[in-house]
């Protein structure tokens, strides 16, 4: 019975959100819980693990400022309480020993298999083609940026993810290395106005068994 009701509220979460175009912009969150959404999130799954995805928080009005023309002036930017630059390691690989110690040290994989493994992932993605690469560090990053926003909204906070921005001066005007791609922006904070209600196709049509026809 408990099973069953920790699922109806996962699914609740996942109704209720929706992408918020208008906050409350008094409304502040601090970056300690903002700091304990993202360390969830980043139990979202990941290619041998490697973890790739980097998050810059923007939290102060200045910086809000800089970012909202290169968002192409979304008024969440100024309104929101942060927003979270979700960013793809494209050297993410490089912290596979790191991570792979980390394993060994709390007991969470034999050393022989935690050296093999990060042999194996090192050498994968060094030599993959950067199409692929960056479809790798995106699709990870995504998983984790969705996993924040259903969090935020079990927390009673609401986000919109954005991918409408400029790419170049997003990295140019916050100092962004050249390694880290720009993969969304999700802002954070408490909604002003309810969201839009969406719709879905139904499941006849998005859905297929065994083979697409």
């Amino acid at each position: 019975m408990e099973k069953e009701q920790q699922d109806l509220s996962a699914q609740s979460v996942i109704e209720e959100r929706h992408a918020v175009r208008s906050y409350q912009p008094n409304v502040s969150i601090t970056r300690e819980k903002i700091n304990q959404l993202l360390r969830v999130a980043t139990k979202a799954p990941s290619g041998g693990n490697l973890q790739a995805w980097r998050f810059l928080v923007i939290d102060e009005t200045k910086q809000k400022e800089k970012l909202y023309p290169i968002a192409f002036h979304q008024q969440q930017i100024i309104e929101a309480s942060a927003t979270i630059v979700a960013l793809g390691d494209l050297e993410g690989y490089k912290k596979a020993h790191e991570i792979y110690a980390q394993a060994v040290f709390e007991n969470n994989m034999p050393e022989k298999i935690a050296t093999m493994s990060e042999a194996k992932y090192t050498n994968l993605y060094q030599n993959m083609q950067s199409d692929d690469l960056l479809q790798t560090v995106t699709v990870d990053t995504s998983l984790a940026a969705m996993q924040f926003m259903l969090l935020a909204k079990a927390e009673g906070f609401d986000t919109t993810p954005m991918r409408g921005f400029d790419k170049e001066q997003l990295a140019k005007a916050f100092k962004i290395p050249s390694r880290y791609t720009p993969v969304l922006l999700i802002s954070l904070g408490k909604q002003k106005k309810p969201a839009y209600q969406t719709s879905r196709l139904p499941l006849e049509k998005v859905v297929f068994y065994n083979e697409m026809n």
